[in-house]
């Protein structure tokens, strides 16, 4: 959104400023704000994730490794139980019914996003940072 704004903007300071530096600097400034702003939000949501990582409550601290078995449950029945589930199921002459079937897609999303924040906690762990 503010990369939408800032192009506009900038092209509003030829019309207003005539100073060629002043005028190099805004625009400056007003390409890096959005950056700024993207900046602070993520370290506010890493104070965040301390907060929930330091707290003894499951609910709150144990909400990612929930997801992240949920997601691993669900990726290795698609691409491994699944497959052969049905192929000794085939061999044995049974017929099954219909298996679930999950929407990869977003469950990619979540388990690649979970994988890059998990990263960090690998890195916390081997710092002895986490408990």
């Amino acid at each position: 959104m503010w990369q939408a704004l800032v192009a506009p903007v900038a092209n509003l300071l030829d019309q207003f400023v005539e100073d060629k530096d002043q005028k190099a600097r805004l625009a400056h400034e007003i390409a890096t704000m959005a950056e700024r702003h993207a900046q602070e939000q993520a370290l506010a949501q890493i104070e965040v994730n301390k907060a929930e990582a330091a707290s003894r409550n499951p609910f709150v601290a144990g909400w990612r490794p929930f997801v992240g078995w949920t997601c691993g449950v669900a990726l290795a029945w698609h691409f491994v139980l699944a497959p052969f589930v049905i192929f000794v199921a085939a061999w044995s002459g049974i017929q099954l019914p219909a298996l679930p079937e999950f929407d990869m897609d977003n469950l990619m999303t979540v388990l690649l996003g979970m994988l890059g924040l998990g990263g960090l906690r690998t890195w916390e762990k081997s710092k002895g940072l986490a408990r």
